[in-house]
C-alpha cells in the first residue's frame, strides 16, 4: 500500500460542497464533523454509536443507530464459554436525524427510548456511562445494566474515507481498551465486569455512504501483562487510497498498519464462518489465526433493502509488529472479525 496520509491539524471534515477537505487518517477527532454541511438528503446520511464490552467470557453490545429512512437501537448479550448470545434490534422509522446523535465522540448525551426498552450513552466525568433496559428480552425476560467505562486511551483511530461519489464519505473512530466496571441482569443472572479484566471499544460513525457496500471489519481489546493491548483491522468501505483504517493500540498510543487481508474458509463452494480463519498483513506486522466460538448471524432482505452479517467472535494467536519493531504474542486473545453486505 502506497504512503497512508496522516491528518495532524484540526480543522472541517467537509468542504462547501460537501466533499471530504483532507482524506486520510489520525490519532484522534482532528476534523471536525458538523451534520449541516453534508449536502445529501437526510435520508442517506448514517449515523451511530456502537460500544461492545467484553471480560473474555461475557460480551455485551450497545447499539443506537440513525440511518436516515431507517433507526436501529440494537442489545445484544454473548456468552463465550456456553457459545450462546442473543440480540434483540427494535427499528425506528424514518428518524432522519431526530435521533439527536452527537457530532463528536468526546461530549454529548444521546437517549433513546421505544416500546418496552431504553438505551442511554452519556459522559459523566472523564468517565462514559451506559445504561439500558428491554423488558423481553431472553425468554421472556428482561435485561437490563449500567456501566462505567474510563482509562480512555490518549489515542484512538480515526479515518475520513472519500466514495467514488461526490458527497460521500465515511467518518469513523475506534476507541479501544477502555476499562469497564458494573453489571448486567439478565433472565435472572447476574453478569459482573470488572476493570482488571474488562475492556471496551466504541465505534463511532458518521457519513454519507453509496447504497451497496460490503466491509470487513475486526477489533480486540484486552492487555497483554497489565498493559493495555488490541487492535482495529477493516477494509471495504469507499475509497482507502490515503489510508486504511488498521491500527495497534498498546498502552494507549497508536502504531499504524498497512493492509490487513481477511482470509474466510471456504466449504463447498460458501464461506464457513465457524472453521479456522486467517489474517495477513502487506507489511508483515499483523500475523494471526484465529479459531471462532459462535458467529452473530443476521439476515434482513426486503429486495431493495437487504443486511447479510457475520459477526464471528473467537480467539486470536499469532503475532503484532508496533512501530518501534517491538513483537507483540497473542495467544488465545478474544476479539471479533465481520463481513457484512448492506444495501440501504
Amino acid at each position: 500500500m502506497r504512503q497512508q496520509h496522516e491528518i495532524t491539524t484540526s480543522g472541517p471534515l467537509l468542504g462547501s460542497d460537501g466533499n471530504l477537505l483532507e482524506p486520510g487518517w489520525a490519532r484522534s477527532l482532528l476534523p471536525v464533523y458538523r451534520r449541516a454541511n453534508i449536502k445529501a438528503s437526510a435520508m442517506r446520511i448514517k449515523e451511530w454509536d456502537y460500544y461492545l464490552i467484553t471480560d473474555g467470557h461475557i460480551g455485551l453490545a450497545l447499539t443506537i443507530a440513525d440511518n436516515g429512512y431507517m433507526g436501529l437501537d440494537s442489545i445484544s448479550l454473548l456468552h463465550f464459554d456456553e457459545k450462546w448470545e442473543r440480540t434483540k434490534s427494535p427499528m425506528r422509522v424514518f428518524p432522519m436525524g431526530r435521533t439527536g446523535l452527537p457530532e463528536t465522540s468526546a461530549a454529548g448525551d444521546t437517549v433513546i427510548t421505544g416500546n418496552g426498552y431504553g438505551i442511554a450513552f452519556r459522559h459523566v466525568g472523564d468517565s462514559r456511562v451506559l445504561t439500558f433496559r428491554m423488558g423481553d428480552f431472553l425468554d421472556g425476560q428482561p435485561i437490563e445494566g449500567r456501566l462505567v467505562l474510563t482509562e480512555e486511551p490518549e489515542e484512538s483511530m480515526v479515518i475520513a474515507t472519500p466514495f467514488d461519489k461526490p458527497g460521500h464519505f465515511y467518518y469513523n473512530q475506534k476507541i479501544n481498551c477502555m476499562r469497564v466496571s458494573g453489571e448486567v441482569n439478565a433472565a435472572g443472572r447476574v453478569y459482573r465486569f470488572a476493570p482488571e479484566d474488562s475492556f471496551a471499544v466504541l465505534d463511532w460513525g458518521r457519513g454519507v455512504w453509496t447504497y451497496h457496500n460490503t466491509w470487513y471489519w475486526g477489533s480486540a481489546s484486552g492487555q497483554i501483562d497489565g498493559v493495555p493491548f488490541g487492535w482495529n483491522i477493516g477494509y471495504g468501505f469507499g475509497n482507502p487510497y490515503a489510508a486504511s483504517e488498521n491500527m495497534l493500540f498498546y498502552g494507549g498510543r497508536a502504531h499504524k498498519l498497512s493492509k490487513v487481508r481477511f482470509r474466510i474458509p471456504v466449504k463447498d463452494g460458501r464461506e464457513d464462518y465457524l472453521s479456522p480463519w486467517t489474517f495477513t498483513s502487506d507489511d508483515g506486522r499483523f500475523e494471526m489465526d484465529f479459531a471462532p466460538i459462535l458467529d452473530r448471524a443476521a439476515c434482513t432482505d426486503f429486495k431493495l433493502l437487504k443486511s447479510d452479517q457475520h459477526q464471528v467472535f473467537g480467539r486470536f494467536t499469532g503475532r503484532a509488529v508496533l512501530d518501534d519493531g517491538t513483537e507483540i504474542h497473542v495467544s488465545d486473545f478474544l476479539g471479533f472479525a465481520e463481513k457484512v453486505e448492506n444495501k440501504w
